[in-house]
């Protein structure tokens, strides 16, 4: 199975939470699709080598009607050298609505380049009009304790999951968070199709570890199928758990 048809990404606005391969995601599935964009409803760092142009503007459906090159960024403003600013989840919508391209691959939470998280109060910023929404985890999570290091707000893993700060990471936590409709499901809009991701599975243990991880997400969840990926890789695709 491809990428885009394991992520259920081959068409419409499809969106990346979690931690562990966000951005991966987004550049691999653009290098693969035909007319896509990258775009982001929160900060997102710099990605010009990934895209054949990022255009910063305030009217994104104006400037990919002239786009010839693909796949393309639009953004609405650089915050500092190293990043752009995100849209409002309501700018998505307009470009989704306005069919000037085929996928609108989005960014919609941060995640501070750490392995695993739960969201804040005021993420992730989903558009009305998400199709797919990606949940991603790295299984490096695993095994490792619950703490900043590799935690993006460890206390809201901790509350979803009944671990304490510093306890060791398991399968189970990773399939907890991905699931809960205050963890990897949060705000998904009604009729959006949830895939979760287990990323960097780099070797066969890591492999048996999201194994364990996707059948624990089957157990729980009525989400199609869990897809483990090792993003860096010519093929991408490990592995697809399905129901």
């Amino acid at each position: 199975m491809t990428l885009a048809d394991a992520l259920s990404a081959r068409r419409g606005v499809i969106c990346v939470v979690g931690a562990g391969g966000k951005k991966s995601t987004l550049y691999a599935l653009a290098r693969r699709l035909d007319r896509a964009v990258v775009t982001a409803t929160v900060r997102i760092p710099i990605f010009d080598q990934h895209v054949a142009d990022v255009v910063v503007t305030d009217t994104p459906v104006a400037a990919l009607e002239r786009t010839t090159d693909w796949p393309v960024g639009v953004v609405p403003d650089r915050d500092r050298d190293d990043r752009y600013l995100g849209y409002d989840p309501g700018v998505v919508d307009a470009i989704r609505d306005s069919d000037v391209a085929d996928t609108v691959l989005v960014k919609a939470d941060g995640a501070r380049m750490r392995e695993f998280k739960a969201p804040g109060d005021r993420e992730p910023q989903l558009p009305a009009t998400a199709d797919t929404v990606l949940p991603i985890a790295s299984v490096h999570a695993v095994g490792e304790p619950l703490t900043e290091e590799f935690v993006h707000r460890p206390e809201r893993v901790a509350a979803l999951t009944g671990l304490e700060l510093g306890d060791t990471i398991r399968p189970s936590d990773v399939a907890t968070v991905l699931t809960s409709e205050r963890g990897g499901r949060a705000d998904v809009p009604d009729g959006a199709t949830v895939v979760p991701v287990l990323n960097k599975v780099d070797d066969s243990a890591l492999e048996t570890v999201a194994r364990e991880i996707a059948s624990d997400i089957l157990s729980r969840s009525t989400v199609p199928r869990v897809v483990l990926t090792q993003l860096t890789a010519s093929e991408p695709v490990v592995s697809v758990v399905e129901r």
